[in-house]
Order: C-alpha cells, then structure tokens, then sequence
C-alpha cells in the first residue's frame, strides 16, 4: 500500500451532535468504512467534539455553537471511500439547505 492519505475537510452550519452523529455514522457506512472506535466528548458550557475511528483512518466533528457552525475532516487512504463520503455528505448538505465551505474558507457571521 502506498503510503497517499486521502483528506476532505468542510465547515457547515449545522450544531447539532444529536443530528449530526448518526447522519455521519450513516454515511461513514453507506460509503464502506469499517468503524473500530467511536469517542465523544460534550465541553462546558458549550461545543462536542466527536471521533470515528476507522480502519482506513479516522472522521472528526467539531461543533462551535458559539458561531453555529461544525468542522468536519475525513482523513483516509482509501480513494474510493473517500470519493464516496464526499458525494453522499455534500448530497446531504443540499438536501438539507445547509451552508458549506471549504476549511480553507470558514463561514463568518453576517
């Protein structure tokens, strides 16, 4: 194998670990990821923090409450999968309304 990672990084305006775990769990499968761990974290007063940890590498999920808006990273040597997750989270993203930049760009306040 060589030694390439495959990664996507995305800022959305969506808070919600409650919506967004099991959608990304979801699409983590749909894409054929094999999950081997999965840990959380709810920080005070505010923000949720959230890994999957995968055979081919690991997702991340970031929630800033305090700026409505998530970073979510997929990091993976599996070109395919990763081709996958990409279509099926930015289906998902258009189907639900929601604002999406690349985490070069971050979605600033109005």
């Amino acid at each position: 194998m060589k030694a390439i990672i495959y990664n996507y990084k995305i800022w959305i305006n969506e808070i919600e670990p409650k919506k967004l775990v099991p959608i990304l769990n979801e699409l983590l499968h749909k894409s054929d990821y094999k999950v081997l761990n999965f840990v959380e974290h709810n920080f005070s007063p505010q923000g949720y923090t959230c890994l999957w940890l995968l055979a081919e590498s690991h997702l991340a999920l970031h929630t800033f409450p305090e700026e409505n808006k998530s970073y979510i990273e997929l990091s993976s040597c599996n070109e395919i999968n990763n081709h996958s997750f990409i279509e099926k989270i930015n289906s998902w993203i258009k189907e639900n309304g929601l604002e999406s930049k690349s985490a070069k760009q971050q979605i600033t306040k109005p």
